[in-house]
């Protein structure tokens, strides 16, 4: 028979604040009515997703919204149904530091692309 160790049993490494049922045969189950209240959310946040569309916003506040909402969604669904929030800091991490880092890698090289557009549009233009 396993062992399982009263910190994974009582549910007190959670750091979320949603409490899990008891531990079972060495997994760890959150409530349905969690379950439920994500799913529901999430059909919220997508209709506010199309609901920038249907208003017809333009330009950046149009996509900093979607991307809010894209990002919000995504962060429930790796939570609750990718079971991150009942995690070890440790593994949560591993998951979510990469693609922060392609982000912030990503912003870099686009700032920089537009100070080369610059020079080469200062230093290397023809004039007539």
């Amino acid at each position: 028979m396993a062992h399982v160790s009263t910190d994974i049993a009582d549910g007190s490494h959670a750091s979320s604040g949603i409490e899990a049922a008891p531990v079972q045969a060495g997994h760890q189950q959150p409530p349905i009515k969690v379950y439920l209240m994500v799913w529901g959310l999430l059909f919220v946040l997508s209709l506010f997703s199309y609901l920038v569309d249907y208003v017809g916003l333009q330009g950046g506040l149009r996509w900093t919204l979607i991307l809010i909402f894209m990002l919000a969604k995504a962060g429930l669904i790796m939570a609750i149904f990718m079971h991150l929030a009942w995690e070890r800091l440790a593994l949560s991490l591993v998951i979510l530091l990469p693609p922060i880092a392609l982000m912030v890698f990503v912003a870099i090289m686009a700032s920089e692309s537009d100070y080369v557009v610059w020079t080469r549009e200062t230093f290397f233009s023809i004039t007539k």
